[in-house]
C-alpha cells in the first residue's frame, strides 16, 4: 500500500487525539465522507491503524455508532520517522488493552477538541494553539511532561494534576489587540463522586481544590508563563453539572476559573464560540472569548 497526503492527514490527526471517530475526521478532512472511509478501511486492514475491541459491544446493541480507530503499528512507525518526535510521544504500549470506560473517556476529549478545530476554521480570528506552541519558562520546557504538576491544596496534602488536554486560543479583540487564554480540560465521565468527606480520596471537589491552589500560588505564570486560564469541564448529565457547580461555589478563592457544560448540549452546538458556558453560578454564562 502507497500512502498518500491524505493518509498522513489522518495519521497526523489520531496522533493528536490518540483516538477519533470516523465521523470525526470526515468532518476535519476535505473530500466526500465516502473517499474518506474507504482510506480508513485500507489503513486499517494494512496495520496502519487499530479498531479498539472494546467498542465491539457497541454495535451487538446499536449500529449507529461510527468506528474509533487509534494509531495502529505501521502507523507509529511513520509517524516516529517522519515526524521525529521523541519515543514517549508514542505511547501505545497499552493500545490492545484499552477498555470501554477509558475509550469513551478519550473520544469525549476528542469530541471536544475537534468541535474547537472547527469553530477555528470558521473564524479568521482564532487560532487554537496546542502545547507545543506556549512559551514555556525555561525551567518548564525542560520536563518529559510539564503539564502535570503537584500542587499544596492545604492540611500538608498535596495533589497532582493532570489535565485531559491543554490547549490555548488565540484571538483578535474589538480593539485589534490579540490575546492569548489558555484552558485545562477536563472530561468527566461520572466516574468518580463529586464530594468526598475524606480529602485523601479522589473526587471532583479535590480537582477544583487543587486548581484553585494551582491559581492562588501562581504556579500557572511561573510554570507555564500563563497571564490567564480556566478550566473546562464537560460531564454527562445537566444534574451532575449542578452538583459541580455547587462544589465550586464551596471555594473560598478562585470560582472564576471554571466553566461547565454537558456533553449533550455541547455535541448540538455547531459554533462552540457561540455556545455560552455554565459557571459556577446557577443561571450565569460565559463564552470561550469573554
Amino acid at each position: 500500500m502507497r500512502l498518500t497526503e491524505r493518509d498522513r492527514e489522518i495519521l497526523n490527526h489520531i496522533h493528536r487525539h490518540r483516538f477519533l471517530r470516523s465521523d470525526h475526521l470526515t468532518s476535519l478532512l476535505p473530500g466526500s465522507r465516502q473517499q474518506v472511509l474507504r482510506r480508513l478501511q485500507r489503513l486499517y486492514h494494512h496495520g496502519y491503524l487499530e479498531r479498539p475491541r472494546c467498542q465491539i459491544d457497541y454495535y451487538h446493541r446499536s449500529g449507529s455508532r461510527s468506528i474509533a480507530y487509534g494509531i495502529g503499528n505501521k502507523g507509529t512507525a511513520v509517524l516516529k520517522r517522519e515526524l521525529s518526535l521523541p519515543h514517549h510521544r508514542f505511547d501505545w504500549q497499552r493500545k490492545h488493552a484499552v477498555e470501554r470506560l477509558f475509550l469513551e473517556h478519550a473520544l469525549l476529549v476528542s469530541e471536544v477538541m475537534v468541535a474547537l478545530e472547527k469553530a477555528c476554521r470558521n473564524r479568521s480570528n482564532v487560532r487554537l494553539l496546542t502545547p507545543d506552541d506556549a512559551t514555556l519558562p525555561k525551567n518548564s520546557a525542560q520536563n518529559r511532561e510539564p503539564f502535570q504538576w503537584t500542587v499544596n491544596i492545604g492540611s500538608r496534602q498535596k495533589c497532582g494534576v493532570i489535565p485531559d488536554r491543554v490547549f490555548g486560543l488565540e484571538f483578535t479583540d474589538k480593539s485589534r489587540r490579540k490575546n492569548r487564554s489558555w484552558f485545562s480540560l477536563e472530561a468527566d465521565r461520572a466516574t468518580m463522586p463529586v464530594m468526598r468527606g475524606n480529602l485523601h480520596q479522589s473526587s471532583f471537589y479535590r480537582k477544583l481544590l487543587a486548581y484553585e491552589a494551582t491559581w492562588k500560588q501562581n504556579i500557572h505564570r511561573f510554570r507555564f508563563g500563563w497571564n490567564r486560564f480556566r478550566v473546562l469541564t464537560v460531564t454527562t448529565n445537566p444534574a451532575r453539572l449542578a452538583t459541580m457547580q455547587e462544589a465550586a461555589r464551596s471555594l473560598k478563592h478562585g470560582h472564576g476559573l471554571f466553566l461547565f457544560a454537558d456533553g449533550a448540549t455541547l455535541s448540538e452546538q455547531k459554533d462552540l464560540f457561540a455556545f455560552r458556558w455554565q459557571t459556577y453560578r446557577e443561571g450565569q454564562t460565559a463564552g470561550l472569548l469573554d
